[in-house]
């Protein structure tokens, strides 16, 4: 087939999404199809009219927020991924969270706060988490574990950038992402930062975290649970052929669905192929299958 690998964009996660599509372009090509690497900074019209499917393979605003689905929809061409409608609601996790709590899903409590109530919020007094309520790659997140100690110059100034963000208490416990492939949960991820590190934007792109597929240090009973959870979160915020569902296992074995990524990153380090491999799914024939669900 003809597909148009989507990579770049605008976003802060640019350099990542050019990772990915760099690799997603290479294993395609190894499957026998014709491909071109297109970045939106460029415009759409680069996409060839004779393209049979184009793989978004972008990270953050502009491309994973629903607004380059919306131009694939209204153009009328097929496209890997969710549709426009659920992009947009995952990548508000404001929105994501009310939907999830609609349907009964396990969420760490919340709040949408800013430069002034952030710092009155009863959240702000305990271990948190402070994120902005839409973006990735952990970009302008604070995983505070003592208040008391926290920067809070850098949390001031990014609280300057954004209008709003999300703060939510810090649930602790062993940290798992769970993958989605059509009706399909792939092997948790275990993630485990440095030791006296945190798994932020440094430590999840330098080689520091390590990543254990399928997960060493949660049972069965709590790696099923899980995938039921994933798929669950899945279906709820109406994904289509691929997601990436990040949740915390408790100590007790409760668990909490912290956020559901529709595009995933698809470079040599990211944790959706390697969910993938361990489920028996090499590289070119996960975004092979990729580019078959699209085009059904």
């Amino acid at each position: 087939m003809n597909i148009a690998v989507l990579a770049g964009g605008t976003s802060g996660e640019r350099e990542i999404s050019l990772r990915s599509g760099a690799a997603v372009a290479k294993a395609l090509q190894t499957k026998g199809h014709v491909v071109t690497l297109v970045d939106p900074l460029d415009g759409l019209d680069l996409i060839d009219t004779g393209t049979d499917v184009v793989f978004p393979a972008l990270h953050g605003a502009g491309g994973e927020d629903g607004t380059i689905q919306m131009e694939l929809e209204k153009r009328g061409i097929a496209y890997v991924g969710s549709d426009s409608v659920a992009s947009a609601l995952c990548f508000d996790k404001w929105a994501y969270r009310d939907r999830l709590r609609e349907t009964g899903l396990p969420i760490a409590e919340g709040e949408m706060v800013n430069a002034q109530s952030f710092w009155r919020s009863p959240l702000s007094k305990k271990p948190y988490v402070l994120k902005p309520v839409d973006g990735g790659s952990t970009i302008d997140t604070f995983i505070v574990r003592d208040p008391t100690n926290a920067d809070q110059q850098k949390i001031k100034e990014a609280l300057a950038r954004y209008d709003e963000m999300l703060l939510e208490e810090l649930v602790e416990g062993i940290e798992i992402t769970v993958g989605v492939l059509g009706d399909q949960a792939l092997p948790p991820v275990e993630i485990i930062p440095p030791e006296g590190g945190e798994f932020d934007y440094e430590n999840k792109y330098n080689g520091k975290t390590r990543e254990l597929c399928p997960a060493e240090n949660i049972g069965d009973a709590a790696q099923k649970k899980a995938k039921s959870l994933a798929l669950r979160a899945h279906a709820v915020a109406g994904c289509k052929d691929l997601s990436r569902t990040d949740i915390i296992v408790r100590k007790d074995g409760s668990q909490v669905i912290l956020e559901t990524n529709t595009l995933p990153g698809m470079t040599g380090q990211s944790l959706y192929p390697k969910a993938a491999a361990a489920a028996g799914i090499g590289f070119a024939d996960l975004v092979d299958r990729l580019v078959a669900m699209a085009t059904v």
